[in-house]
């Protein structure tokens, strides 16, 4: 008894499947295909993918009834496409061969290989694919693969509307014929074409062999996690042990159940080694006699047989492409402005050397407005600028761009520009992370140990002042870094800007070839000229001593010594101005006052320092003056 599931489909279902404009729509598809549209556009199609031995040619011979290399080995360098039509009446019927180049081919390549024909009478395609090999060139030891596609078109009233690409066999260990480089080229092919999102997976999996094992399925739950594009094929079923553990895992396979496919799964039944020679009725009986009996009679009759799969596939592969339609048109369209806009670059024929200049001259003015715009921040032009509510274009706006790094490098230097900062507790110390924070009382000790190493004329109790110098090279040690990495973002920007806007006002080829010989050169002296100059802003900071006549810098320093001679004011008062909670009392002195005596400053820099140099003048001459009395005392 069969199991319950999708009805076999009935013959006027089928009919319609084979209608003329189902095979009006592939027709369209591959006539695309055929002018090599598929090398800038994904086509909708469908990839036949199976590992070495997997039973992907007798797939293909069940589905066409041409006869395709048995040995992978064969045809493990280039694509085959086999376009399949059903013919209204006997007399249409036949076979064309041809080679679609590669878009790597040359001008005199791709008419050689649009040239190549072949008759084929006796339905073996292995003959073909060995001369198109030879034509290919891929004989050569110097060459391992090809990107051409070798196209088999056939028509007859037997055949469904079905247009498929089988690929190379994946493999895993080289031998004599195939290395492991050609295991690598073959799995970068079936991968490339698995990625395109328009591509239909035909994974084809050997019940001979462990699931598991098996490569195909890998790289297309890779390609298609969702499996929303993926229909899996079970080939060789009549290998399995009846009642067998394998058995059971691949009729749950092919019930959907373990890797689950929302195209689903079928069942295909090969020719064996005794059978290879039958025909392709015989072969259908025996495949028809096969699923009667035993538990894949329990399964859905719409998911055995290649019957069932030709009209299956032909079924997901017109609404595939009825779906993608729409889309694949609005990508030519797209193409066909691009191309157009490439031609209107190219501007009309410049056979003088007048209408070259003139050429020039129109380029120069278009590259000059659009630079202007980008530096003075007027993105009006949305052509090249794009629309900033959507985000788009935001590359080339260079003064925004510039700005922003600015910001960036100013924030930078805020946050990470110091290579240290000095805390006053334990708790707040951090030397992982950058900029590190020392307590000051470590930083004092470090200092003591400079001043040390420095000592000069100054009397005790003051600095030698290169140590200032010293100190301050350590602590601006970030900038250099800081500088040269948004300087660098900068011209990356510049650069960016203008090769973008070249590309914009002139064709690719004249485009690279006034960036290579004009701007870039340009770019170059332009960014060691700033290289220089950030050099000579750096030095006197990094290397010189520190000089300044910005009247803060006094300002800045008595509130830093004002503010620890409060700290320790405070500390001194609280041991005899208490309240009951401990804190400094004050009902005794108020906060004014207290203010008044440990925050005064002296604003004027010259002042502050003869003051200072006035207190060690005093200072010292008391010291002296002692000693000179006590000598003169003796």
């Amino acid at each position: 008894m069969r199991g319950s599931g999708t009805p076999v489909q009935s013959g006027s279902e089928a009919l319609k499947l084979q209608s003329k404009d189902h095979r009006d729509i592939l027709d369209v598809i591959d006539s695309l295909r055929s002018q090599g549209i598929s090398q800038y556009i994904d086509l909708p199609q469908i990839i036949v993918c199976g590992d070495q031995s997997s039973g992907k040619s007798s797939v293909l011979e069940a589905i066409s009834g041409l006869k395709f290399p048995t040995k992978d080995a064969l045809c493990t360098r280039f694509a085959i496409e086999v376009v399949l039509r059903r013919s209204m009446s006997s007399n249409d019927k036949g076979i064309k061969i041809s080679i679609i180049p590669g878009n790597d081919r040359s001008e005199l390549e791709r008419r050689s290989l649009s040239g190549f024909s072949w008759d084929l009478c006796d339905m073996d395609v292995a003959n073909v694919v060995e001369a198109a090999r030879r034509h290919m060139g891929i004989m050569d030891d110097q060459k391992t693969f090809s990107n051409d596609i070798l196209r088999i078109e056939m028509s007859s009233q037997e055949q469904p509307h079905l247009t498929l690409v089988d690929l190379p066999g994946l493999f895993m260990a080289g031998n004599k014929i195939q290395s492991m480089e050609d295991s690598r080229v073959v799995e970068n092919l079936v991968v490339s074409y698995m990625k395109q999102s328009r591509s239909i997976i035909l994974c084809v999996v050997s019940a001979k062999s462990e699931f598991a094992l098996q490569q195909v399925t890998q790289r297309a739950r890779e390609m298609d996690p969702g499996g929303s594009r993926t229909i899996g094929l079970i080939t060789k079923p009549d290998t399995l042990d009846e009642g067998s553990e394998s058995q059971r895992a691949y009729v749950e396979l092919a019930q959907n159940k373990d890797v689950q496919f929302k195209l689903g799964w079928h069942v295909l039944r090969n020719r064996d080694w005794k059978s290879r020679n039958s025909t392709v009725a015989e072969r259908d009986a025996a495949e028809t006699e096969f699923f009667k009996s035993g538990i894949w009679a329990t399964l859905n009759p719409a998911h055995l047989g290649v019957d069932a799969l030709r009209s299956r596939l032909s079924k997901i592969l017109q609404k595939h492409i009825i779906m993608h339609l729409p889309k694949v048109i609005k990508d030519i369209q797209h193409g066909v402005a691009s191309c157009r806009n490439c031609l209107d670059k190219l501007g009309t024929a410049r056979n003088t050397t007048g209408e070259q200049r003139r050429y020039l001259l129109q380029l120069s003015q278009a590259f000059t407005t659009i630079i202007k715009a980008g530096v003075e921040g007027d993105y009006s032009d949305r052509d090249f600028f794009g629309c900033s509510s959507t985000g788009d274009g935001y590359e080339v706006r260079l003064r925004a761009r510039v700005q922003n790094t600015l910001t960036e490098f100013s924030q930078a230097m805020h946050s990470r520009g110091h290579a240290m900062t000095i805390v006053e507790t334990k708790e707040e110390e951090d030397l992982r992370e950058r900029p590190i924070k020392k307590r000051r009382i470590e930083y004092v000790r470090d200092v003591n140990k400079i001043m040390t190493q420095n000592r000069g004329r100054e009397l005790p109790g003051t600095f030698n002042p290169l140590i200032v110098g010293e100190m301050f090279s350590k602590q601006c040690a970030p900038w250099e870094e800081l500088a040269r990495y948004h300087v660098d973002k900068i011209i990356n920007s510049i650069t960016f800007f203008l090769h973008k806007t070249m590309r914009h006002v002139a064709d690719d080829d004249t485009a690279e070839r006034l960036y290579g010989t004009i701007i870039s050169p340009q770019i170059m002296c332009f960014g060691n000229a700033v290289t220089v100059r950030l050099n000579e802003l750096l030095e006197p900071h990094c290397k010189g001593h520190p000089i300044t006549y910005n009247q803060t810098l006094t300002r800045n320093m008595q509130l830093a010594q004002a503010k620890r001679h409060e700290e320790k004011t405070r500390a001194a008062l609280s041991k005899y101005f208490k309240a009951t909670d401990g804190q400094f009392a004050h009902q005794y002195l108020s906060a004014e006052a207290f203010a008044a005596v440990v925050k005064s400053t002296e604003p004027d820099m010259e002042n502050y320092a003869a003051m200072t140099a006035i207190d060690a003048m005093e200072a010292y001459y008391k010291v002296s003056v002692l000693t000179w009395r006590g000598i003169h005392s003796l």
